[in-house]
């Protein structure tokens, strides 16, 4: 990934009361704002709680990360396991599991209250799709059961809190079905909403059996996200297979944010999902400008990097009731921002500098730290779910 129902729905402004920190009115609810984590954010040289408290500290209040479903289960037996690593392998259905990497995430997220938004995504190589990128699944069923062992380790009641009874229960409650399956580097059917929805249908039996008021997030669509969301639609049944929309909604300038959402609402509204919420699941822009050679018409500067976000944020508050948009995820908080990479290497507020291991800050964090809290009506948050 370029890896959301909240427990109680306040404004900041009864927190900061109940605190007595004298917090100005809040402009969001609780849960509006979200940060996308990937990539160098679980470098083992970084800090995870480290930068976790940082993120409650600037507002974020949700994370949205990437459940590699290929990295949890990348043999389809165990006679194809190495002896050597077995030790780390827990058997779901025959299959042999890895849950290391969604425990540390989980963990520490529940650790500062931080809701969790997973998309699962990746198919093993035993489950891959035989051309393409062979991310796509070949076969729905194993990825319906890799979602249901999810959901009962980590939903309500699951495995995960009992065996953890020092944290918090802050059981995920969202689950999203991949991310922009219309782009042939996430799936690897060119048609792909036929072959995405049959997936959907299984991904939703399956979540809703173990937890029935669970939401379940459509994949984000990306680029002209409505007209794919049309093609969606057009499939019988399929709208009733999603609780939430997803969309990243990239492009130029924060105006260009707003009307991609609205186009996209119109497209629900218009196939009777007006009451069904919409998510922008990854907004931003990468301060790649003049460090690397790709450039899908996004690129920036650092300091326009921060500009662009402390317009845009106020935007997406003041748009939020008329768009049904329940939260955003700004993408992302950690890039290592090495000349010459993709374009996306570039999306931090954060710099890691992976040759001394060590990070910094761009202008965009103290931007994004700014204006996050002013919506939420903090001078300063050491919670999600209080100004302090």
């Amino acid at each position: 990934m370029r890896g959301v129902r909240s427990f109680i729905v306040l404004v900041a402004l009864a927190f900061g009361a109940a605190a007595g920190c004298g917090a100005a009115v809040a402009k969001v609810p609780q849960g509006f704002v979200g940060m996308a984590g990937d990539g160098p954010l679980f470098d083992p040289r970084v800090n995870l709680t480290q930068q976790l408290d940082r993120m409650v500290g600037s507002g974020v209040e949700k994370l949205r990360v990437s459940f590699n479903w290929a990295d949890a289960q990348p043999y389809k037996s165990w006679s194809d396991v190495p002896a050597s690593q077995r030790s780390r392998f827990t058997d779901v259905g025959g299959v042999p599991t890895d849950f290391g990497g969604t425990d540390e995430v989980v963990s520490a997220a529940a650790s500062h209250q931080l809701s969790v938004l997973p998309v699962v995504l990746a198919a093993p190589r035993w489950d891959g799709s035989p051309k393409g990128n062979h991310v796509q699944p070949a076969r729905d069923k194993p990825y319906a059961r890799f979602l249901t062992a999810l959901v009962k380790r980590y939903g309500p009641n699951g495995s995960f809190w009992s065996a953890n009874p020092s944290l918090p229960v802050w059981p995920i409650r969202s689950w999203q079905i991949w991310n922009e399956p219309e782009l042939n580097f996430y799936w690897d059917t060119a048609n792909f909403a036929p072959s995405y929805v049959r997936l959907l249908r299984a991904a939703h039996g399956a979540i809703k059996n173990v937890d029935p008021s669970a939401t379940v997030v459509l994949g984000s669509l990306t680029n002209f996200a409505w007209k794919d969301l049309q093609s969606i639609y057009k499939i019988r049944g399929a709208r009733d297979l999603f609780d939430a929309v997803g969309s990243n909604p990239y492009t130029s300038k924060p105006a260009g944010v707003i009307r991609i959402l609205t186009n996209v609402r119109r497209a629900m509204d218009g196939h009777g999902d007006r009451s069904k919420p919409l998510i922008a699941t990854e907004v931003g822009w990468p301060s790649a400008l003049g460090k690397t050679k790709q450039n899908f018409g996004f690129n920036t500067t650092e300091q326009g990097e921060a500009k662009k976000l402390s317009q845009l944020l106020p935007m997406l508050a003041s748009n939020r009731k008329r768009l049904g948009l329940s939260a955003f995820y700004y993408y992302t908080w950690l890039s290592t921002d090495q000349r010459g990479a993709v374009s996306w290497a570039f999306s931090g507020l954060l710099q890691f500098n992976s040759g001394q291991g060590t990070v910094s800050t761009k202008p965009a964090f103290d931007a994004f730290r700014r204006t996050a809290l002013k919506l939420e009506g903090c001078r300063k948050k050491t919670s999600p779910l209080r100004c302090s």
